[in-house]
């Protein structure tokens, strides 16, 4: 497996305490949230660069409302100085934001996305930033899913539209792999 290069920008999406809120309840790999600490602490122990994505939603009966009391990114993940906040008020982190063109001044081709949910705004990121021609390595096990019920009433447990999202996702948009193998793969490199 070749190396990857560095630095490679570590983005941070929606991970808001409003997704602690009874509407996101059941979701899979409840571990995600230290999982994305864990790479943090890497990113930030090598200097590389993070970018945390936070959704201001205009709706107000939204948990992720940008005047509701659960906006705030977690605490376990808050930015440090130098690290920059992107706003977004789409699910998609690339449509009115200025992640593109942040991504450019750093002359970043690669990015490494974690956050949730994989089946939304993850997915729509994923999407639209391949078609940008970004390369996107998607560490498994640092995002999340919750339940989904179709129009039928057809319902989905979170693990299974966990799976289901990574195995689309990796079969043409994102290179799927976990935490432990992105961190492995970024310390094979030479200094």
């Amino acid at each position: 497996m070749p190396a990857m290069p560095s630095p490679i920008p570590l983005i941070i999406l929606d991970v808001q305490d409003a997704i602690d809120q009874p509407v996101w309840d059941g979701k899979s790999n409840p571990g995600y949230l230290s999982v994305i600490q864990r790479l943090l602490q890497f990113w930030r122990s090598n200097g590389w660069p993070v970018l945390h994505v936070k959704h201001d939603e205009k709706t107000p009966t939204s948990s992720y409302y940008l005047h509701g009391p659960w906006n705030g990114i977690k605490q376990e993940v808050a930015p440090i100085k130098g690290e920059a906040v992107i706003i977004k008020h789409e699910n998609c982190a690339f449509i009115g934001t200025q992640l593109d063109a942040a991504l450019k001044a750093m002359n970043a081709n690669r990015i490494v996305l974690t956050g949730v949910v994989i089946h939304n705004s993850m997915d729509a990121t994923i999407r639209a930033g391949r078609a940008l021609g970004y390369s996107i390595i998607l560490p498994s096990d640092a995002t999340t899913a919750v339940p989904v019920t179709g129009p039928g009433g057809t319902r989905w447990e979170a693990s299974t539209v966990h799976k289901l999202t990574l195995a689309i996702l990796g079969a043409e948009y994102a290179e799927v792999m976990s935490s432990d193998d992105v961190i492995t793969r970024l310390g094979e490199q030479p200094e």
